[in-house]
Protein backbone atom coordinates (compact mmCIF):
# COMPACT_ATOMS: atom_id res chain seq x y z
CA UNK A 1 0.00 0.00 0.00
CA UNK A 2 2.94 2.57 1.03
CA UNK A 3 4.44 1.61 -2.20
CA UNK A 4 1.65 2.72 -4.47
CA UNK A 5 1.14 5.86 -2.78
CA UNK A 6 5.04 6.46 -3.22
CA UNK A 7 4.95 6.06 -6.49
CA UNK A 8 1.45 7.73 -7.35
CA UNK A 9 3.55 10.88 -5.19
CA UNK A 10 6.37 10.70 -7.46
CA UNK A 11 4.24 11.00 -10.61
CA UNK A 12 2.21 13.99 -9.30
CA UNK A 13 5.46 15.43 -8.29
CA UNK A 14 6.64 14.44 -11.57
CA UNK A 15 3.76 16.30 -13.53
CA UNK A 16 4.31 19.17 -11.36
CA UNK A 17 7.93 19.99 -11.42
CA UNK A 18 7.01 19.45 -15.31
CA UNK A 19 4.40 21.51 -16.07
CA UNK A 20 5.79 24.19 -14.07
CA UNK A 21 8.86 24.19 -16.04
CA UNK A 22 7.77 23.67 -19.33
CA UNK A 23 5.32 26.40 -18.98
CA UNK A 24 6.47 29.13 -16.82
CA UNK A 25 7.09 32.42 -18.65
CA UNK A 26 10.63 32.91 -17.72
CA UNK A 27 11.47 29.91 -19.86
CA UNK A 28 15.49 29.70 -19.46
CA UNK A 29 17.88 28.01 -22.48
CA UNK A 30 18.89 25.02 -20.78
CA UNK A 31 17.98 21.72 -21.96
CA UNK A 32 14.97 19.18 -20.19
CA UNK A 33 16.32 16.64 -18.43
CA UNK A 34 16.26 12.88 -19.96
CA UNK A 35 13.32 12.13 -18.62
CA UNK A 36 11.71 15.48 -18.23
CA UNK A 37 12.59 15.67 -22.26
CA UNK A 38 10.67 12.09 -22.43
CA UNK A 39 7.49 12.82 -20.70
CA UNK A 40 7.46 15.89 -22.68
CA UNK A 41 7.94 14.59 -26.48
CA UNK A 42 5.01 11.66 -24.47
CA UNK A 43 2.81 14.66 -24.16
CA UNK A 44 3.21 15.76 -27.74
CA UNK A 45 2.39 11.92 -28.72
CA UNK A 46 -0.78 11.98 -27.05
CA UNK A 47 -1.91 15.12 -28.11
CA UNK A 48 -1.45 13.41 -31.81
CA UNK A 49 -3.20 10.20 -30.69
CA UNK A 50 -6.11 12.70 -29.13
CA UNK A 51 -6.69 14.59 -32.26
CA UNK A 52 -8.76 12.69 -33.23
CA UNK A 53 -10.95 12.60 -30.52
CA UNK A 54 -10.31 8.59 -30.32
CA UNK A 55 -7.50 7.36 -28.01
CA UNK A 56 -7.33 4.02 -28.46
CA UNK A 57 -5.91 1.51 -26.58
CA UNK A 58 -3.35 0.48 -30.09
CA UNK A 59 -2.29 4.27 -29.44
CA UNK A 60 -1.45 3.90 -25.94
CA UNK A 61 0.29 1.02 -26.46
CA UNK A 62 2.27 1.95 -29.29
CA UNK A 63 3.27 5.22 -27.17
CA UNK A 64 4.03 2.65 -24.37
CA UNK A 65 6.61 1.24 -26.94
CA UNK A 66 7.86 3.88 -28.08
CA UNK A 67 8.82 5.34 -25.13
CA UNK A 68 10.31 2.07 -23.99
CA UNK A 69 12.33 2.00 -27.09
CA UNK A 70 13.91 5.36 -26.64
CA UNK A 71 14.88 5.01 -23.59
CA UNK A 72 14.97 1.18 -22.29
CA UNK A 73 12.50 1.72 -20.34
CA UNK A 74 10.05 -1.70 -19.54
CA UNK A 75 6.62 -1.55 -20.32
CA UNK A 76 5.08 -0.63 -16.70
CA UNK A 77 7.96 2.26 -16.56
CA UNK A 78 7.29 3.52 -20.23
CA UNK A 79 3.29 3.10 -18.99
CA UNK A 80 3.87 5.61 -15.93
CA UNK A 81 5.39 8.05 -18.35
CA UNK A 82 2.58 8.00 -20.46
CA UNK A 83 0.74 8.63 -17.57
CA UNK A 84 2.42 11.57 -16.43
CA UNK A 85 1.87 12.90 -20.34
CA UNK A 86 -1.30 12.50 -20.79
CA UNK A 87 -2.01 14.85 -17.86
CA UNK A 88 0.40 17.04 -19.27
CA UNK A 89 -1.14 16.88 -22.58
CA UNK A 90 -4.78 17.47 -20.55
CA UNK A 91 -2.87 20.88 -19.15
CA UNK A 92 -1.01 21.95 -21.59
CA UNK A 93 -1.28 25.24 -23.35
CA UNK A 94 -2.12 25.51 -27.44
CA UNK A 95 -0.09 23.15 -29.19
CA UNK A 96 2.20 26.43 -31.26
CA UNK A 97 3.77 27.31 -27.31
CA UNK A 98 4.02 23.69 -26.38
CA UNK A 99 6.07 22.97 -29.39
CA UNK A 100 7.76 25.62 -29.35
CA UNK A 101 8.95 25.08 -25.98
CA UNK A 102 9.99 21.34 -27.55
CA UNK A 103 11.64 22.50 -29.87
CA UNK A 104 14.01 24.91 -27.70
CA UNK A 105 14.78 21.89 -26.07
CA UNK A 106 15.21 19.27 -27.33
CA UNK A 107 18.27 19.05 -30.10
CA UNK A 108 17.58 19.33 -33.07
CA UNK A 109 19.14 15.93 -34.27
CA UNK A 110 16.23 14.30 -31.82
CA UNK A 111 13.45 16.04 -33.68
CA UNK A 112 13.24 13.76 -36.60
CA UNK A 113 12.65 10.86 -33.99
CA UNK A 114 10.26 12.35 -32.59
CA UNK A 115 8.46 12.94 -35.37
CA UNK A 116 8.58 9.70 -36.45
CA UNK A 117 7.08 8.75 -33.40
CA UNK A 118 4.24 11.06 -33.95
CA UNK A 119 3.56 9.19 -37.37
CA UNK A 120 3.76 5.80 -35.72
CA UNK A 121 1.35 7.00 -33.23
CA UNK A 122 -0.95 8.16 -36.22
CA UNK A 123 -0.90 5.13 -37.67
CA UNK A 124 -1.27 2.37 -34.69
CA UNK A 125 -4.93 2.14 -35.42
CA UNK A 126 -4.37 1.17 -38.80
CA UNK A 127 -5.98 4.11 -40.39
CA UNK A 128 -5.62 7.38 -41.49
CA UNK A 129 -7.22 10.03 -39.71
CA UNK A 130 -7.08 13.93 -41.02
CA UNK A 131 -7.34 15.54 -37.41
CA UNK A 132 -3.63 13.92 -36.76
CA UNK A 133 -1.79 13.98 -39.77
CA UNK A 134 -2.80 17.92 -39.62
CA UNK A 135 -1.59 18.04 -36.28
CA UNK A 136 1.74 16.46 -37.33
CA UNK A 137 1.88 18.80 -40.15
CA UNK A 138 2.07 21.68 -37.91
CA UNK A 139 4.49 20.31 -35.59
CA UNK A 140 6.57 19.31 -37.92
CA UNK A 141 7.30 23.20 -39.71
CA UNK A 142 7.20 24.12 -35.38
CA UNK A 143 9.95 21.88 -34.83
CA UNK A 144 11.74 22.81 -38.06
CA UNK A 145 11.30 19.66 -39.80
CA UNK A 146 10.73 20.49 -43.90
CA UNK A 147 7.91 19.10 -45.05
CA UNK A 148 9.41 16.97 -47.60
CA UNK A 149 11.36 15.52 -44.79
CA UNK A 150 8.55 14.70 -42.96
CA UNK A 151 6.75 13.20 -45.97
CA UNK A 152 9.96 10.73 -46.11
CA UNK A 153 9.69 9.87 -42.10
CA UNK A 154 6.06 9.48 -43.10
CA UNK A 155 6.43 6.99 -45.45
CA UNK A 156 9.23 5.13 -43.58
CA UNK A 157 6.96 4.66 -41.12
CA UNK A 158 3.78 3.65 -42.92
CA UNK A 159 6.71 0.48 -44.62
CA UNK A 160 7.61 0.03 -41.31
CA UNK A 161 4.07 -1.01 -40.04
CA UNK A 162 3.18 -2.48 -43.43
CA UNK A 163 0.97 0.08 -44.48
CA UNK A 164 0.24 1.70 -47.87
CA UNK A 165 0.95 4.54 -48.60
CA UNK A 166 -1.46 7.17 -50.01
Amino acid sequence: MLAAADKSHKITCMFRNLLSRLFADDTDDAPLQAQDAEVAIAALLVRVARADDRYETSERQRIDQILARRRGLNMAEAAERRAVAEMIEAEAPDTVRFTRLIKDRIPLEDRAGVLSAMWEVAYADSRRAADEETLIRLVAGLLGIPDRDSGLLRQRVLEGLGLKSG
